[in-house]
């Protein structure tokens, strides 16, 4: 049937586990709900007008505390050995480092390619490097069942085979602050030919599934500023406002021109925003920190020289 072929073998045994514990429930259910009925009819007082005292039953005792404890490990070994498998990834994995910051998520590739959203070869292993910038957050992929804490200063590993095309959506599971709700992206299955395609093909190759990484998108309007749009693509708006509304980064409006507190090398000094000064902060990010907001959260942008002198004349209008 369609809903039982799942999105990954992640899902597979999730389920597994989920299925077994519920079947167990399901028949001590119903099993508790049958003796119920029969001791209310059996002892019912009309039968038994006077109570009777009911010594203890050595055998009896024994027997409902071996059963549930048998199954109980049973769960756990179950449960146990189906975590065990998806935390050891195969040897032929392609590694991704997975980078969460208040409120996005960013992938790196083992070439030092890096997106927004995760592309994955369909029945190829991924292996998942989880880290955070900031603070806690939750790594969930709810149609692959994968969930995985991301920890300040520590990877934490899993590891998925995607075996349906598609683009499954990407949560944080861990409240982190005021926009822990836009804190989305997505796993973008599709064919190993196409991943190749964007994986090998240097900086100007299209991404793979652009049909369903653009799904539910807006299009940009035609009069946007190659500034903005450039902000846009590479996450910056996701800490950074453009109208004054305060973010986990300094906002941009009014920032050109603006004197500012900042720490160089452990020492505050005092400095005017210019050009040389968006310059090395967009490159250089960690050089010269804003008093007040938090350091190593910021990733060095990847721009060439023009995009970073159309992003810089564009920070220069947002008086």
């Amino acid at each position: 049937m369609e809903w039982m072929k799942q999105a990954a073998i992640s899902a597979q045994k999730s389920d597994a586990v989920f299925f077994y514990v519920f079947g167990l429930s399901v028949a001590f259910l119903l099993f508790i709900t049958a003796l119920m009925i029969y001791f209310v009819i059996r002892y019912d007082k009309k039968r038994h007008p006077v109570a009777s005292q009911i010594e203890g039953h050595v055998g009896l005792e024994i027997v409902w505390t071996v059963i549930p404890l048998i199954l109980f490990l049973s769960i756990f070994y179950y449960g146990w050995t189906n975590y065990e498998y998806m935390s050891q990834a195969p040897r032929e994995s392609m590694v991704v480092k997975v980078m969460a910051r208040q409120w996005s998520w960013s992938f790196e590739y083992p070439n030092g390619k890096q997106s927004k959203v995760l592309f994955a070869p369909l029945e190829k292993p991924m292996k998942l490097e989880v880290r955070s910038a900031d603070m806690v957050h939750g790594f969930y992929v709810p149609s692959f069942r994968l969930k995985i804490d991301a920890v300040p200063a520590r990877a934490n590993t899993t590891w998925f085979q995607a075996t349906r095309l598609g683009a499954y959506d990407i949560e944080c599971t861990v409240i982190c602050g005021v926009d822990h709700s836009l804190m989305l992206s997505k796993v973008v299955v599709v064919p190993e030919d196409e991943f190749k395609a964007w994986y090998f093909g240097g900086e100007n190759a299209p991404e793979p599934g652009k049909s369903l990484t653009a799904a539910g998108t807006p299009a940009a309007p035609p009069d946007e500023p190659k500034g903005l749009a450039l902000l846009k693509a590479n996450g910056c708006l996701e800490c950074h406002s453009v109208d004054g509304k305060p973010m986990v980064g300094p906002t941009f409006k009014g920032l050109f021109g603006k004197s500012e507190q900042i720490k160089v090398a452990g020492v505050d000094q005092t400095v005017t925003v210019d050009e040389a000064y968006l310059r090395r902060a967009i490159l250089n990010p960690e050089s010269q920190v804003v008093r007040g907001y938090p350091a190593d959260t910021m990733p060095a942008a990847e721009l060439k020289p023009d995009e970073l002198s159309q992003v810089v004349t564009y920070l220069k209008t947002l008086k």
